[in-house]
Formats: structure tokens, C-alpha cells, sequence
């Protein structure tokens, strides 16, 4: 049995490019793609997802793995499955810029940890948000929409050596990715809203105090009250934090479907 170079590499590169742009999107999405997964977890995970995805896609082109256009093509998959990447680590860096927002306005912005997942330090009420909404992403089965957003965006962007443009990713679809960023901050903003108010309220009504008592120390008595309220707040906004969590999601999965042309 003879085979030849170039069945050789049509073979290797029905193979190779899945995984490509399959592991860039696993080395980027939370939860997998944080520190506390180990790297060889993350490329194993990778590889079998190409298992099992790659027999379920159309022909790729042929094309010497060793040229340039297939140097193209591995770029492409890296682009691709970084952008989709990305889009979740949106979703989960919302509501951590939502607890940095809350926390300087409470006085707890000093009050920081080091956060395992990307190895830098965020208050802690960031965390606090961080840990709870990972935990309501897995029990809604988030980590298998990821892996369908990553298989399905091999129909939308099949396997070619155009990055931007017909038969890649539109100038369009890139241009409201990167406006998806200024979302993530004014939605962050919109959640921070009540707890930013309730601490500008007690603040304000402090300063009224002050000016009435001037012999009064705002310091000594306005900071752990205003940090104690601004507890209260969130105490009470957690129990809203599951719906709308969900309506964010459901906004996000909504974007990358029509992100793909689905």
C-alpha cells in the first residue's frame, strides 16, 4: 500500500486544523481555560474534542501543509477560536468588573486577593462574584454551550485560508465584536447601579451630618458604616444574581449565533 504526499497531508491537515482553532478556544474560555486547569489537561481535552468533531466536517482544502497558505489557514483557526473565546470571557469579566465597581465605592477596593484563575490580584467582593457566578455557569450547563458554540462555528467558518472577508469572518461580525466590549463595561455598570447608589446615598448623608456637627468624625464613623451598608445591599442583590445572570447569558449565546449567521 502506497500513499502518496499529498494524501498524506490532506489526512494530516483534516486533523491538524480542527485542533488548531478547538485548542486556541479551550486555552481562552473560562473554567478550562484558567491557571487552575493544567496545561495538559487543556491540550487533552482539546485532542479528544477533535476525536470526536473532526470525522463531522466537510473536506478541508487541500493544500501542502508546509506552504504558506497553510500558514494562513493555521492562522485562521486561531483567530477564530480565540474570538469565540473570548466572547465568554466577556460574560465572566462582567460581573468581576461589576464587584471592582462596588468594592471602590465601599472602601473595600484595598481589600484584594490574588485571583487563581488569572493569577492577578481583584477585590474580593470581585471574587466572591467571580466564584458564584462559575458555579451558576456549570449548573446551567454552560460548559457544553461552549463546546457546541466551537463545533457549530465550523459550519458558519469552514476551513479556508481567508481570515477577514467572504468565506472568513466579515468586517461586520469584527466590528461588534470589539463594540461587545464596551458592553461588558455598561452592563457591568447597570448591575453596580443599586449598590454605587445605596453607598453614594450614605455618603451624601454623611457629609450633610458633618456640615450640621462639624465636631463629628466623618472618617471614623461614615467609612464602617457606609462599608457595613454597602454589604447589606449586595447581601440583598445576590438573590437576583441567578436571573440576571441568566438574561446575560442568554444575550451572549444569542450574539454569537447571529455572530456565526445561525
Amino acid at each position: 500500500m502506497v500513499f502518496t504526499d499529498a494524501q498524506i497531508g490532506a489526512w494530516v491537515a483534516g486533523w491538524l486544523w480542527p485542533l488548531f482553532r478547538i485548542a486556541s478556544f479551550f486555552m481562552v474560555i473560562p473554567i478550562i481555560g484558567t491557571q487552575l486547569v493544567p496545561m495538559r489537561v487543556r491540550i487533552g481535552l482539546a485532542f479528544l474534542t477533535t476525536i470526536v468533531v473532526a470525522p463531522l466536517l466537510d473536506a478541508v482544502p487541500v493544500i501542502d501543509v508546509l506552504s504558506f497558505q497553510a500558514v494562513i489557514i493555521t492562522l485562521q483557526q486561531v483567530f477564530i477560536g480565540t474570538l469565540l473565546g473570548f466572547m465568554f470571557v466577556l460574560l465572566t469579566q462582567l460581573f468581576v468588573t461589576m464587584g471592582q465597581m462596588v468594592s471602590m465605592q465601599m472602601g473595600l477596593g484595598f481589600a484584594s486577593m490574588v485571583d487563581p484563575a488569572n493569577g492577578v490580584s481583584v477585590p474580593i467582593l470581585a471574587q466572591i462574584f467571580l466564584v458564584a457566578i462559575t458555579l451558576i455557569f456549570l449548573a446551567m450547563n454552560g460548559h457544553l454551550v461552549m463546546i457546541e458554540v466551537i463545533v457549530e462555528s465550523f459550519r458558519s467558518w469552514p476551513i479556508s485560508d481567508v481570515i477577514l472577508g467572504p468565506g472568513g469572518i466579515s468586517h461586520e461580525s469584527l466590528w461588534s465584536v470589539l463594540l461587545r466590549i464596551d458592553w461588558m463595561f455598561a452592563a457591568a455598570l447597570v448591575l453596580a447601579l443599586p449598590g454605587i447608589t445605596a453607598v453614594l446615598i450614605i455618603n451624601l448623608s454623611f457629609g450633610i451630618m458633618t456640615r450640621a456637627a462639624p465636631q463629628m468624625n466623618v472618617f471614623s464613623l461614615g467609612f464602617p458604616i457606609g462599608m457595613m451598608f454597602g454589604l447589606f445591599i449586595v447581601w440583598v442583590s445576590v438573590s437576583g444574581l441567578l436571573p440576571q445572570f441568566d438574561r446575560i447569558a442568554q444575550q451572549t449565546f444569542v450574539f454569537l449565533r447571529e455572530l456565526q449567521g445561525a
